[in-house]
Order: C-alpha cells, then sequence, then structure tokens
C-alpha cells in the first residue's frame, strides 16, 4: 500500500476510535501494532473459521475487482470481512460469528506487520466493504466445494 493509501486507511479506522489521536498514538507506540476498535459504527466484521474463509475470499475475488477490508488473526485461526454497519444484526450462518454494536475487534495498523492480526486485504481508506450478500454467496459455493473434496 502507498504511503498515501495506507494514511487514509489509518484515518479511516481510527475514525471510529472514541479518541482517533489516541488510537493513532497506540498503534505507532505499541509493540504489537494494535488498537482495540468498535464495530457498529462504520463497519460490523463477519469472523469465520480460516478452513471456510479463506476459500471464500478466494471466491469473492473472483466475483469484485477488490474485496472489502479482510483479517486474519495470529493463527491464520479465523478471518473477518469488514462488512457494512447493521449486518451483524441480521447475519445467521453455522460456525460464523457477527460483531457489531457493543464489540470490539482488534485491529492492527494497515501496512505493518504485527504478531497479533494481520490484513489480508487492507481498508482503501474510501470505505469500501465486503458485500453481505456476496460474502454469503461465496461461503456457500466455498462451503459446497468443501463439501465435494471431503467425498470419497
Amino acid at each position: 500500500m502507498t504511503g498515501t493509501g495506507a494514511k487514509a486507511a489509518v484515518e479511516w479506522l481510527a475514525a471510529v476510535a472514541p479518541d482517533p489521536g489516541a488510537c493513532r498514538w497506540e498503534w505507532e507506540r505499541n509493540p504489537y501494532g494494535v488498537a482495540l476498535l468498535p464495530a457498529g459504527r462504520r463497519w460490523d466484521v463477519i469472523i469465520t473459521p480460516a478452513g471456510l474463509g479463506g476459500p471464500a475470499l478466494d471466491v469473492l475475488c473472483r466475483l469484485v475487482d477488490r474485496p472489502g477490508p479482510v483479517l486474519a488473526d495470529s493463527g491464520d485461526t479465523r478471518l473477518g470481512f469488514f462488512v457494512p454497519v447493521g449486518t451483524a444484526a441480521r447475519w445467521v450462518g453455522t460456525g460464523t460469528r457477527a460483531a457489531g454494536r457493543g464489540a470490539w475487534v482488534v485491529v492492527p495498523y494497515p501496512g505493518r506487520a504485527t504478531g497479533a492480526a494481520r490484513w489480508l486485504v487492507l481498508p482503501d481508506g474510501s470505505g469500501t466493504l465486503n458485500d453481505p450478500a456476496l460474502l454469503e454467496l461465496a461461503m456457500h459455493e466455498a462451503a459446497a466445494r468443501l463439501a465435494r473434496h471431503r467425498e470419497p
């Protein structure tokens, strides 16, 4: 990500923090390079097991030019897809969780490697998010492919 793109992503993410300046300060000085940010202000997060989320991201990348932001946790066991506010309240999916209003998400500094979490798809800084309907479609297709590969 370019310096300008990273700056726009930082500003977009930090804007949801109770104190955006403190958030940026924490990102710059915290050795883990993460901040705890509230969901439900500019985005919700759909959290999937990596075994489903990785293939779903592959499908999503074929459906759109550029998906919205996607995080992976430190062990690459879960993925978090950033979706529009309100999605978490309506999301129903076996094995998935949704973080919306009242939830907090560990968010790494854009463009910097951290041990706690990493970006698979960086925010573009303009507010682009994953479309929930396309994400659901991608998850269904990924699940179907996974099921076919498990069949004898």
